[in-house]
């Protein structure tokens, strides 16, 4: 029997020991560089072995409640605020200063588990959320001036925890919002009704490889057109009329670069629109008219992306990262009727990089989060101005930047006012806001009410002064 068995023995064991080493090594890649809470280690039930149905309806089902807008004309349509910088452009004036207690609460909700930030126009408050009973991503519509609920429009889409589920942040204009969900599920509903306008799934109809910890790019609109980044096997991005449903313009893929985290940045350069881009291989800016590629680069380039690209005017563009990346300025230039990226200057991770939260550049400086957790004030040549020091750290937590202050949650969810000022760093007010843990979400503001969340619970915060 022996000298029949030995023969394919020998191969048998090869092709398993092969095997396990590939395992370990995709194991090793995925997971030991990137740690990763488990189901179940939270201590919270697990949702295991779920599956998307099969010919899952693309219109889901719309419940609507008593809650009704209210009259400010206070914006926050999208993710990082009117104007992409997470910058407010209102003239409310802010508290310096919290009472004893902290700001006053307006309204706080319940939500599922997860990340996934606010957009607010027209007196409502969208977000995208995850509801775990129904096995349901849930596009919810809320007063932002009580937080009544107003309208709920579900669909079916199997979730496992992931270090929570949702995590993007809705865009909406005067008329639509449109959302990506934790499986790259894009829908666009009626702004003010929630009726179903179109959905499209990535993954099924693009190609889109899943992200590690699911989608985490926040949909823009521009001009009545949602502007999406599939990364498909073909399209690299694709703008959809928002009335329609129909593709206006999609951008070829030829090096199949993946989608990230990381989300589309719309700037102007020379005088034409354009979207830029980090994926899987490299930064792509492309024309807004027509979906042209105008330019590429892998100067810049990871597989775990999460940051959007700093637009600071000028051909500049800042970039950053965390596992060990740092970060990079680059500069657009004109050449005839091509445009050129070049590296300006790359930084360190101990001097900056970016984790989680996109750096804000404001008058003439970037401020940001790198990866020690200090604040950092950086000048344009890349040289730092000042750090906020061991003592006042702020985790992997959100922050804007309103009325001369940067307003900064942690992890634990304390909410911190610090004057945005490039000369030294000054702590105006700290109060405890959110319960945590993992205060990530990106925040809203709207005519002085703060919109923030922490794990599985949204708050409005009044930061408006009293004279």
């Amino acid at each position: 029997m022996s000298k029949y068995y030995l023969p394919w023995l020998v191969p048998l064991m090869l092709t398993a020991a092969g095997a396990g080493l590939l395992t370990g090594w995709i194991y090793s890649y995925y997971h030991l560089s990137v740690p990763m809470r488990l189901p179940g280690e939270d201590g919270r039930p697990n949702v295991s072995s779920l599956e998307t149905p099969a010919g899952k309806s693309r219109q889901g089902h719309l419940e609507t409640f008593d809650g009704i807008p209210s009259k400010s004309a206070g914006v926050w349509p999208t993710f990082r605020g009117p104007n992409y910088d997470a910058v407010s452009t209102e003239s409310v004036p802010l508290m310096r200063s919290f009472p004893a207690g902290g700001p006053r609460e307006l309204w706080r909700v319940s939500l599922g588990e997860g990340y996934a930030g606010p957009a607010v126009r027209n007196g409502r408050v969208y977000l995208i959320d995850y509801d775990m009973d129904r096995q349901a991503d849930a596009i919810r519509c809320f007063s932002l001036e009580d937080g009544r609920e107003i309208w709920r429009y579900s669909y079916p889409v199997a979730v496992k925890r992931n270090h929570g589920m949702s995590r993007t942040i809705p865009a909406v204009d005067d008329r639509y919002v449109v959302t990506i969900g934790p499986r790259c599920d894009v829908t666009c509903l009626d702004a003010d009704t929630g009726r179903f306008r179109w959905a499209i799934d990535l993954v099924r109809e693009y190609g889109t490889q899943e992200p590690l910890w699911y989608a985490g790019q926040c949909p823009r609109i521009e001009e009545g057109k949602a502007i999406l980044a599939p990364a498909g096997k073909d399209v690299l991005m694709m703008a959809v009329d928002c009335e329609s449903g129909q593709v206006v313009w999609k951008t070829p893929s030829p090096r199949r670069w993946q989608m990230t985290h990381s989300s589309i940045l719309p700037i102007t350069f020379e005088g034409r629109r354009m979207y830029v881009y980090c994926a899987v291989g490299g930064v792509v800016g492309v024309a807004a008219e027509d979906g042209t590629l105008l330019w590429e680069t892998d100067a810049w380039t990871l597989r775990i992306h999460v940051p959007t690209p700093v637009w600071l005017g000028d051909g500049r563009l800042f970039f950053s990262a965390g596992y060990n990346k740092g970060s990079m300025m680059m500069r657009l230039v004109k050449q005839q009727n091509t445009i050129v990226p070049e590296v300006l200057f790359a930084l360190p991770p101990e001097v900056f990089g970016a984790d989680q939260q996109t750096p804000i550049y404001y008058q003439g400086f970037l401020y940001g989060v790198r990866p020690n957790k200090e604040m950092v004030c950086l000048d344009t040549d890349g040289k730092i101005r000042w750090t906020s020091g061991p003592q006042n750290k702020f985790g992997l937590g959100p922050y804007i930047i309103a009325d001369g202050m940067i307003i900064v949650l942690n992890d634990e969810g304390v909410l911190s006012l610090i004057e945005a000022r490039p000369d030294e760093f000054v702590l105006l007010a700290r109060a405890k806001v959110l319960d945590g843990p993992e205060s990530w979400a990106p925040p809203a503001l709207a005519e002085g009410r703060l919109v923030v969340r922490d794990f599985t619970t949204m708050k409005c915060l009044d930061l408006r002064r009293r004279e």
